[in-house]
């Protein structure tokens, strides 16, 4: 846990965008029960914490991604940092839609992008990464070189992991569920025996759905 790590962590909970319920966890849209939710879509309220995400982001494309040519961002939850990240690098900035319109030009990508391009691929959250994978693969198939993806949060989910080793695409992060947990029971959030509970459902995202059917 580095100090960047930590207070993008501490931000997240000061602000609410990340909830911690180990007694209660909540049900996601693909049906994993888990004890934690969290919507960084809050987080375009709070100039500080925003500006901070994006000079972050900014910092970290900057060292591991040089050749970056163009900053995409996720719809929707990417598209505000990814223009606040643009803004910051001097660059253009697009975003990639989750499936192409199905009226006038039928774009899935909006915004000016040449065949050939480096581009980076902004998203607020990872799960399995699936979605941003799928949206990696749109722009992919226009031409353009994605050279990876960044985001402010990860779940460190093991098929999270999985999917970008397979897809052979890079992922860098703000800070991570690990991080999260720890801050929260430094902070008080959490008490010593729910970090065990939460720690657990890192270990195996099917712990609370097992816990019920026992």
């Amino acid at each position: 846990m580095n100090n960047s790590e930590k207070t993008i962590a501490q931000n997240l909970l000061d602000i609410e965008a990340v909830f911690l319920s180990p007694n209660q966890p909540f049900t996601w849209a693909s049906g994993i029960k888990s004890p934690i939710y969290c919507d960084n879509r809050i987080t375009m309220s709070y100039p500080k914490v925003r500006k901070l995400i994006a000079t972050e982001l900014a910092k970290k494309i900057k060292e591991q991604f040089p050749a970056t040519q163009v900053i995409a961002g996720t719809a929707t939850a990417g598209i505000p940092h990814a223009a606040w990240v643009a803004d910051i690098l001097d660059l253009p900035v697009i975003y990639i839609r989750s499936k192409k319109k199905d009226h006038g030009k039928t774009n899935q990508i909006e915004g000016k992008i040449a065949k050939g391009q480096k581009v980076v691929v902004i998203e607020d959250l990872i799960s399995t990464g699936a979605s941003v994978l799928e949206t990696c693969r749109a722009a992919e198939n226009e031409g353009v070189d994605v050279l990876g993806v960044a985001a402010i949060f990860t779940y460190e989910l093991q098929s999270g992991k999985d999917n970008f080793k397979k897809n052979n695409m890079p992922l860098i992060t703000l800070t991570n569920y690990s991080t999260l947990i720890n801050t929260a029971l430094a902070e008080n959030y959490i008490e010593e025996n729910e970090l065990q509970s939460l720690q657990a459902w890192k270990k195996d995202p099917d712990h609370w759905a097992k816990m019920e059917q026992k």
